[in-house]
């Protein structure tokens, strides 16, 4: 039932274009997986989406279709089968095909079944020695290895050079850590960490960040006592740190412009002592929904909701704000250990970003109070995204200027005003963020 699972989320990716985070929970919970098939499952899922351009490349060695000419969802049921029996040591290379092609023969497709059989079974013989792939074009065989776009790759030598794009690629296909941000307006970073140790859970301090814990063995987080009651809530370090670079301090008036699921707003409330103002807006009333039920769960009054359009102006709340955060729209290149879909997205769709992103930095920035502070931020690493989005943003607002922040992350900037986090270098997602303050 698993591997039934996995096709129908992955088949759902390809033609709907959907999430396979989203898709995956829909999936697991309307198919009725139990906690062992939900994560194998799970498993299954994210490996063929970390390891599609590598899987393509050994199954186009023993197939005689292309896999682009295959009808679906076959490509995906080879897929599928060739990852449990390269990567997963505990599922026997026969279960791996023998499921695969009772897969192929529900998807009723003439002779897929056969086709599925064959090529399974010559990777199953040959996966001691599969064909090497070919290293003379440095991106093209990274992009393979890693199975990340060629285009993205090209990028990322650029910017890092050789060994730190290859430690990132080979990250980016690593489990990402699960980060709980203690509450401290209600609990003690330390009791909490005793306490979910009392449950069962590993919980790990972060060097960095005293009130932040990696946790594992977790299972599903909404069942845990701590969690219902408010001892924390889910947030990467990196999303984190742009609130710690906003220095929000109690009694501050803060607007997050783009705030859905709404870490950054319980992040903020929490520094501030739940003593405050924070408006949390979203496009989406439904995301609002998500950030009101969270704060409530955490137990924060000092955060009201709002729906709004980043890039429409609202007079009201012209240089009414201390503090703007902007955590805006992004193509999501640096979380794409949590995201792995997030690298075959189009490149037409990451080009436009820009553009919105400026905008809504444009409309934001007057709601700054003259002396406050605004926080552009993104969870991409690309610099068009970034750099060029601020530096042109302050190159037609004279009145604003990056201002020098500290973080405590070793080796994390923040010196000139802005900074990169990268997932090789400090162990959070790829996050980007600019501090500016509004001239007096």
């Amino acid at each position: 039932m698993s591997r039934e699972t996995a096709l129908r989320v992955l088949t759902s990716c390809r033609t709907h274009g959907a999430w396979a985070d989203a898709a995956l929970q829909a999936q697991v919970r309307r198919d009725g997986l139990d906690r062992k098939d939900a994560a194998l499952c799970s498993r299954i899922v994210y490996g063929v989406l970390q390891n599609q351009l590598l899987l393509d490349f050994y199954l186009g060695a023993y197939c005689t279709q292309r896999l682009d000419h295959l009808q679906p969802p076959l490509a995906d049921i080879l897929r599928i089968g060739a990852y449990q029996i390269l990567f997963l040591d505990k599922v026997p290379d026969s279960a791996a095909v023998n499921s695969s092609v009772e897969l192929a023969k529900l998807s009723k497709r003439g002779q897929a079944a056969g086709l599925v059989n064959a090529v399974l079974r010559k990777i199953s013989q040959n996966k001691e020695h599969l064909p090497p792939i070919p290293e003379g074009d440095t991106a093209k065989y990274l992009s393979i290895r890693y199975s990340h776009p060629r285009w993205l790759v090209k990028r990322l030598l650029a910017l890092l050079g050789r060994e730190e794009t290859e430690a990132l690629l080979a990250l980016n296909n690593q489990p990402a850590p699960i980060t709980a941000q203690v509450n401290t307006c209600r609990y003690e970073a330390q009791a909490v960490r005793e306490d979910l140790l009392a449950a069962g859970v590993e919980a790990e301090t972060d060097p960095a960040l005293p009130d932040c814990l990696y946790l594992s063995g977790s299972g599903d987080l909404e069942r845990l006592e701590l969690f219902r009651a408010g001892a924390f809530y889910i947030q990467d370090p990196a999303a984190r740190m742009a609130v710690l670079a906003a220095a929000v301090k109690p009694g501050d008036g803060v607007l997050d412009v783009c705030a859905a699921p709404g870490g950054k707003s319980f992040a903020a409330a929490i520094q501030m002592g739940d003593r405050g103002e924070i408006l949390a807006c979203d496009l989406h009333e439904n995301k609002l929904k998500r950030v009101r039920e969270g704060a409530a769960r955490l137990g924060l009054t000092c955060i009201e909701t709002a729906a709004a359009d980043g890039r429409t102006f609202r007079p009201e709340w012209e240089a009414r704000y201390d503090v703007v955060l902007v955590d805006a729209p992004c193509s999501g290149l640096g979380i794409i250990r949590k995201k792995p879909d997030v690298r075959y997205k189009k490149l037409d769709s990451l080009f436009a970003m820009p553009v919105i992103q400026r905008a809504i930095l444009d409309n934001a920035a007057r709601y700054v109070k003259p002396g406050g502070t605004l926080v552009y931020s993104t969870c991409t690493i690309l610099p068009e995204e970034n750099e060029e989005v601020s530096g042109g943003f302050l190159a037609e607002h004279p009145d604003f200027s990056r201002t020098p922040f500290s973080l405590p992350l070793d080796g994390a900037g923040g010196e000139t005003g802005q900074t990169t986090l990268w997932p090789q270098r400090h162990g959070t997602d790829g996050f980007y963020i600019c501090r500016m303050t509004r001239r007096p």
